[in-house]
């Protein structure tokens, strides 16, 4: 019974060899790591420029702030 227990609740992972568990790991990070931008949302916010760049102030002539 408290092995059934161990397999329903996931906690039998940690009964495996320690190559397993290595392998687990990894997997489980590259997961992670795959699945990360998936999850953020967008935020264009990051992306918008702050304002007007150098060739525009080379275009109208007025010097940069």
């Amino acid at each position: 019974m408290g092995r059934a227990i161990l397999a329903i609740s996931g906690s039998a992972f940690a009964f495996l060899p320690r190559p397993f568990m290595v392998i687990g790991n990894f997997f489980g990070a590259l997961w992670r790591e795959l699945s990360r931008d998936v999850v953020r949302p967008y935020r264009p916010e990051l992306h918008y420029m702050r304002g007007p760049g150098p060739a525009w102030h080379a275009k109208h002539g007025q010097p940069p702030v």
